[in-house]
């Protein structure tokens, strides 16, 4: 869920805020729970409430970091480690809100205005809203017809790897305004997304069976997990398998009886798939090895004269093999650098170094 910008927020110098909200816009299915420019505690309690818009794709399992498992986590006050990395885009984009909303105004022709704060559905007061912006037709003075704006920001790179080329919004961004028009009852939205310089957006019409279905989703994952307490069933990604390495600090050589039936499912998936991804990967070591013997001694493969693909010494350096080979010019390049000793630590401190071990998940076939 998108933390709502105060009231006058420039995007940068010289950027024109959205004006103010006025007061003749209201939402036929939502109230306004927390105005903006609340405090930051209130707004983490707030959230903690009930699912926003950033959730919705999540608890689908349409995105990258952690899925239905982060969220969760989240709603049911399990902290966990930031990523710098994340606090970082989400705080770019944050600050980048603004001036996508000003480039949508100026070449849509409609008004966007500051959302009021973070609103709460009348009859479930678990689905929050906090949209980035509102619009209206200029020719609407009595804003009898209001919308919702979702603002992103992206790199040509992530852009092209999200999807946002065609005829229609991302789906992340999408079900986000979707989700907007299911808690306040309005009947359509914008997305808009800056890349970097260039300015892509799309109208959706309220889609009233996707609307029930993101509700049904959400009253599900609402009533089975955060009301039980019982965590969803962690997806594929990387990001569910760090956060669960971090729920639990392993108690040394202590066992749990678990299902016999899903146990002997998931060994023999388990066992099928690292079949399967080591067959995959020789097939894959196979076709860039030809690959290699048709560059020979090149660096770069042309048809036509178009590089088709590069094989260039420009990958990570070997170290052994040129402190092997060149030991004098090592050493003269060599350099001590700080580390921690392990050993002594395991020694000292047996607990704390426990702590930071990696948890390995293993069968006993393997060892």
């Amino acid at each position: 869920m998108t933390r709502p910008a105060p009231y006058g927020h420039a995007a940068g110098a010289g950027a024109v805020p959205p004006a103010p909200a006025p007061a003749a816009i209201d939402f036929p299915t939502a109230r306004l729970l927390l105005p903006t420019g609340a405090p930051e505690d209130d707004w983490h309690a707030v959230r903690r409430t009930g699912a926003g818009g950033s959730d919705v794709p999540a608890i689908l399992g349409l995105d990258s970091y952690g899925g239905a498992l982060r969220v969760w986590q989240d709603k049911v006050g399990i902290r966990r480690e930031t990523d710098a990395r994340l606090e970082r885009s989400a705080r770019r984009g944050h600050r980048l809100e603004g001036l996508v909303a000003e480039f949508f105004a100026e070449e849509s022709g409609l008004l966007v205005v500051d959302a009021p704060g973070t609103l709460q559905h009348v009859d479930h007061p678990h689905w929050l809203a906090n949209p980035d912006r509102l619009t209206l037709r200029p020719d609407d003075p009595d804003a009898a017809d209001p919308g919702v704006l979702e603002c992103k920001s992206r790199t040509w790179r992530s852009a092209r790897s999200e999807g946002w080329q065609g005829d229609e919004s991302q789906d992340g961004p999408a079900l986000q305004a979707h989700w907007y028009l299911t808690v306040t009852g309005y009947r359509h939205a914008y997305v808009a997304g800056l890349i970097d310089d260039e300015l892509v957006w799309w109208r959706l019409e309220r889609d009233d069976e996707l609307c029930q279905m993101l509700a049904d989703a959400v009253d599900r994952f609402w009533r089975d997990h955060v009301l039980t307490g019982i965590p969803p069933k962690a997806d594929g990604s990387r990001a569910a398998a760090e956060l669960l390495a971090r729920m639990w600090e392993a108690a040394e050589e202590t066992a749990v009886e678990v299902d016999p039936v899903e146990a002997l499912i998931l060994n023999q998936r388990r066992r099928e798939l690292k079949e399967q991804a080591a067959r995959l990967d020789e097939d894959l070591t196979e076709v860039e090895n030809r690959m290699r013997q048709l560059a020979g001694d090149a660096e770069i493969a042309t048809v036509g004269g178009k590089p088709v693909f590069t094989w260039k010494a420009n990958g990570q350096f070997a170290h052994r093999r040129f402190r092997a080979a060149e030991p004098e010019l090592a050493a003269e390049y060599t350099h001590m650098v700080p580390a921690v000793d392990t050993d002594r630590l395991a020694a000292d401190h047996p607990k704390t170094y426990r702590t930071y071990r990696a948890r390995v998940l293993r069968t006993p076939s393997e060892g």
